[in-house]
């Protein structure tokens, strides 16, 4: 009897520890730059991993560029480009990424994700826009554009945000949905870097958007210069429903 009853308590423990040890999904966070490093990359690397730590789901750096390959990549469900620049991938390494989304899976781009691969056009394309220039931090209104996608309450009615207001190229692909934007009465978007200019871009000025892919997801947001954005609440459920729709397709 006695051992029955212990047979049965080690059962109920490994059945118990082993539903709650399942997480959600896998999410994979590539930081690699190859121009502007940001000051914030440090910050937001602990605060995306905290948050999968709260939610459920597991964040893994990619410390070894090499190992970006499709047997690695087969475990995670999103990938996550944070504060990256420049070019990043190699030839082969750029077709695993590809490969990666057409199964299904997804991506998400924070901030310099967007000043990342300029040349490889299915990246561009992936992301919606690229950078173009930025004028100085200042502090603007932010609007939200689409109350159906998640993790937006805390920016409505005209929240005040202190960032770096990226001013985008033109869009890369159709079908963007437009989730968040910046209200360009609300501050100066005017910039000069020698011969290249910025004037703003005009009554829709986006920051955050998401569309489906090449059998794949992405969201994209903007957000993320200022190192103390990611302790903000608001921002990190604006990061957490991104990710959570990338990741799942569910909003």
């Amino acid at each position: 009897m006695k051992f029955r009853l212990l047979f049965l308590f080690l059962l109920g423990q490994f059945y118990f520890t082993g539903v709650h040890a399942q997480k959600q999904f896998k999410a994979l966070m590539v930081t690699t730059t190859r121009g502007w490093h940001h000051e914030a990359l440090h910050t937001a690397v602990l605060t995306l991993q905290q948050l999968g730590q709260r939610n459920n789901f597991d964040v893994v750096l990619l410390e070894d560029p090499n190992g970006f390959t499709d047997k690695y990549l087969s475990q995670f469900s999103v990938v996550i480009f944070v504060h990256t620049t420049g070019d990043i991938f190699d030839t082969a390494q750029q077709k695993v990424m590809e490969r990666f989304i057409q199964s299904g899976k997804g991506y998400v781009g924070i901030h310099s994700a967007s000043d990342t691969e300029y040349d490889w056009d299915w990246y561009t394309k992936l992301v919606g826009r690229m950078f173009h220039i930025h004028p100085a931090v200042q502090t603007a209104k932010l609007t939200v554009k689409d109350n159906s996608f998640p993790g937006l309450q805390g920016f409505a009615g005209g929240r005040l945000w202190t960032d770096e207001w990226y001013e985008f190229g033109p869009e890369k692909t159709s079908g963007l949905h437009y989730v968040l934007a910046v209200d360009e009465t609300s501050y100066n978007p005017k910039v000069q870097w020698g011969e290249k200019k910025g004037e703003g871009m005009g009554a829709l000025h986006p920051v955050a958007w998401y569309h489906d892919y090449d059998g794949g997801r992405a969201f994209y947001t903007a957000l993320g210069h200022v190192p103390q954005n990611f302790s903000d609440p608001d921002f990190q459920n604006h990061l957490l429903a991104g990710i959570r729709w990338a990741a799942t397709g569910r909003k």
